[in-house]
């Protein structure tokens, strides 16, 4: 070995190992057809509009939510003193944004999910399983409608500080799943026109 080849050996054996590119995994491109994304304007205006409103929404909710709960920390800290309707907003801040949030995230296909397997299968028998999906996502959250409104039409009291109506903290579940529910059934739709029509426009316009 000459002197001169000892520097780019050593040179080479230190370089970092290539990062593998992390939308191998997280793309999916038998799904792109029923994704909602605000910045390519796919999917319909209306969920897209609704999906930025709700992200909006949500960093209102969250800066709102650690202004209330540092407000007290703070006091109790320093001033031996604290508010005593933080706490109610807080919880009813927080069950807001659970519920927004989840909504958002279905729309951007974020929920946690093993595609494993769906991923490898021919278009057609993939959007096969995505609509059986949706549409046990679409019975389950009438069944969460249903639920909600029976909640909503019961919830006739107050809280107990602030003195909000009870309804206003189980809206948010009902728009939630209505929301999710829309979104199924169009993601329903979209896969169907896929398994008929498997050449079609809509499946040029995806593997574009």
């Amino acid at each position: 070995m000459t002197p001169s080849s000892t520097p780019s050996n050593a040179e080479s054996s230190l370089k970092a190992p290539a990062m593998e590119d992390p939308s191998v995994y997280l793309d999916d491109p038998n799904r792109k057809l029923l994704e909602i994304d605000t910045e390519t304007r796919q999917g319909p205006a209306l969920f897209r509009w609704l999906t930025l409103g709700m992200e909006y929404l949500i960093g209102a909710i969250l800066v709102a939510l650690i202004v209330a709960v540092s407000s007290n920390v703070v006091g109790r800290s320093l001033f031996n003193h604290s508010l005593p309707w933080v706490d109610e907003l807080a919880r009813m801040l927080f069950i807001w944004l659970v519920f927004i949030g989840a909504a958002a995230a279905f729309a951007r296909y974020e929920h946690i999910a093993v595609d494993a397997l769906v991923r490898r299968l021919p278009l057609r028998l993939a959007h096969m399983l995505y609509c059986l999906q949706h549409l046990i996502i679409t019975g389950l959250m009438l069944v969460m409608i249903f639920g909600g409104y029976q909640v909503l039409a019961r919830s006739s009291g107050r809280s107990a500080i602030m003195g909000v109506p009870l309804s206003l903290v189980s809206l948010s579940l009902v728009l939630c799943v209505i929301f999710i529910a829309a979104v199924s059934l169009w993601r329903v739709w979209m896969s169907v026109r896929v398994i008929v029509q498997p050449h079609g426009p809509s499946a040029n316009a995806q593997g574009e």
